[in-house]
């Protein structure tokens, strides 16, 4: 079936229960016809009919658009690019801003306007000039908006155009069935202009009330300002919170086939109009749920590992990597596919995905670790009550034992990273793991969130200055990532979509075997503050020179040995001949 022929399926099947298909289908052509002119003249229509394929070269940088604070006159965004082509040009291809639009509160997760720049980071000129030198990564915050945003304030002044826009239900409404990512009450009362109290659908927040996609109009606006990001210089677009998009009464209201049809219908946009552009989607839910968001090849480009920062937390945490070895030898994604290979970004370590994955009682003894660590837990709402959600903290403070010695902290923090840049998929790295920022621990008290400890805002002449020094913890860092990554870009062994194979079953080291018949390499990482040894196996083909991909440094090493051994925390990669 071509593009055109899916988005009809998917339309059909979104409105045909309720007669309004043929509305959405004339909407959603009509969205598609007023951007397919300008489309067709940005670098986002493809050279050919795929999208540019994803390297071993490509990285992706998480960030929010003030986290750097620059010179006096110097608006966040112009810092940002400053810092991005200063540090990280040739290293970095992707730059994910975090949502940059006015925003009413969840630093930007309730969004007011979605076409405009947040006038304090500055505007689509800086945002056009940081996508000169890096493809750019923008949040489509699909499922709810702002309370005090244009759609929702003309929805409670009852205008005729927003009156489908938003979920209301009675007071009373019996919730129970709903899955719940937060603890506060799905309904929040709000009174309109004309005096009448309605109770709006709320998942994370008061002030973030979510959108009726049972509305075309609602569907058609959406596809409207996602292919508006796309002319403005999105590569990647980040379905937020996709997962509770779709609500039926009855319905857990997670993971929702209709939720599955709109990822479907915007991937269909993307090839009907030849676009070379990805969908990102953010799921963090147990990992057979969460990849499902590949639907057939069909559905997301790109999947948030969701697993692996809290496996990678575990293993580092135990010394032990056998959860994590079996966890990824099954890990998979269709052909066109990948996912995103993350340990931290702006919100928490999130818990839930490991479940099933290892022993509950084990993992709550990791989890004690964290909190003598300064780490914080936040919770979510059950029928069996509160449960543990995620882990708040900054990535350097949750990997390894502060008691340690600095050199090996900081080992501990790029080994980890390692496993993530050897795995099949795209490495992501957050911009406080880029320089080892602690945490922030008056964070949760200045602002009234757990999240808050790994958001600091960072002044950028002081992050220079600590370059300066290349013994503190920023520089040492900043020197790893930068190998790290540059040493990746040279192994053709490690672009996404190349074999691989996990080697390791039990013990403290992690390794596998990436690439196919001409070029592979073994990456083993000690996740372990002791000497760890690894037995290579036999027929793994004549073997290179080992070396550390975070100094760059060859490591000394008996040709053919059956063993290598790593030093605590050590990382080590062994390009290999065919066999």
């Amino acid at each position: 079936m071509d593009a055109k022929g899916e988005m009809e399926k998917q339309i059909s099947f979104l409105y045909r229960d309720t007669g309004k298909d043929p509305e959405a289908k004339v909407l959603i052509d009509q969205v598609l016809a007023r951007h397919r002119d300008g489309l067709r003249n940005t670098d986002a229509h493809r050279k050919g009919s795929e999208p540019t394929l994803l390297s071993e070269g490509d990285v992706f940088l998480i960030t929010y658009g003030n986290t750097l604070e620059g010179r006096t006159g110097e608006v966040p965004l112009a810092a940002l690019r400053r810092f991005a082509e200063r540090r990280l040009s040739g290293v970095i291809s992707y730059i994910h801003i975090l949502p940059f639009f006015p925003f009413s509160s969840d630093d930007g997760f309730s969004v007011m306007d979605y076409r405009a720049v947040d006038p304090d980071l500055g505007g689509w000129e800086e945002v056009g000039a940081l996508g000169k030198n890096f493809r750019l990564v923008f949040d489509l915050v699909i499922n709810h908006a702002s309370s005090q945003g244009i759609w929702f304030q003309g929805f409670l002044k009852g205008d005729p155009k927003y009156e489908g826009w938003f979920l209301t239900r009675p007071k009373g409404y019996d919730a129970s069935r709903v899955v719940r990512p937060r603890t506060h009450p799905l309904l929040t009362p709000y009174v309109r202009t004309d005096g009448s109290r309605v109770h709006v659908w709320t998942t994370f927040s008061e002030d973030q009330v979510d959108l009726d996609f049972s509305d075309p109009e609602v569907l058609a606006e959406m596809l409207d300002v996602f292919l508006d990001y796309v002319e403005k210089g999105a590569r990647i677009v980040r379905l937020d919170a996709i997962a509770y998009l779709w609500k039926e009464d009855g319905h857990p209201c997670l993971h929702h086939p209709r939720t599955h049809a709109v990822v479907k219908l915007f991937r269909a946009v993307v090839d009907a109009l030849e676009l070379d552009v990805r969908l990102l989607t953010e799921t963090n839910v147990p990992h057979p749920e969460n990849v499902a968001y590949f639907g057939s090849g069909d559905e997301a480009h790109l999947v948030y590992n969701f697993a692996l920062p809290p496996l990678t937390l575990h293993a580092f945490a135990t010394g032990d990597a056998s959860h994590l070895s079996a966890w990824a030898q099954d890990l998979r994604a269709p052909s066109g596919c990948a996912f995103l290979n993350f340990l931290a970004s702006h919100d928490g370590i999130g818990l839930t995905p490991a479940r099933g994955l290892v022993d509950e009682a084990a993992f709550r003894q990791t989890l004690d670790k964290a909190l003598r660590r300064g780490c914080l837990i936040s919770y979510k709402a059950t029928p069996d009550g509160p449960v543990p959600y995620e882990l708040n903290a900054s990535w350097f403070d949750a990997i390894a034992d502060p008691d340690l010695p600095e050199d090996l902290r900081i080992q501990a923090h790029l080994a980890s990273h390692a496993i993530a840049a050897s795995l099949d998929g795209m490495p992501a790295v957050y911009i406080h793991s880029l320089l080892g920022t602690p945490n922030w621990a008056e964070g949760p008290v200045v602002r009234g969130y757990n999240r808050a400890i790994n958001r600091r805002v960072l002044d950028l002449n002081t992050v220079e200055s600590t370059f300066k020094d290349p013994g503190s913890r920023p520089s040492r860092c900043l020197s790893g990532f930068r190998s790290l990554y540059s040493c990746r870009g040279r192994e053709p062994a490690l672009a996404p979509g190349a074999p691989s194979r996990v080697l390791s079953r039990d013990g403290p080291v992690f390794s596998i075997l990436r690439g196919g018949p001409e070029k592979r390499i073994l990456c083993a990482v000690n996740v372990s503050p002791r000497p760890a040894r690894f037995e290579t196996g036999t027929n793994l083909g004549l073997p290179g020179r080992p070396y550390d991909p975070i100094t760059g440094e060859v490591i000394s090493w008996p040709c053919g040995s059956a063993y290598l051994d790593l030093p605590p925390y050590g990382v080590i990669w062994l390009p290999l001949d065919p066999p």
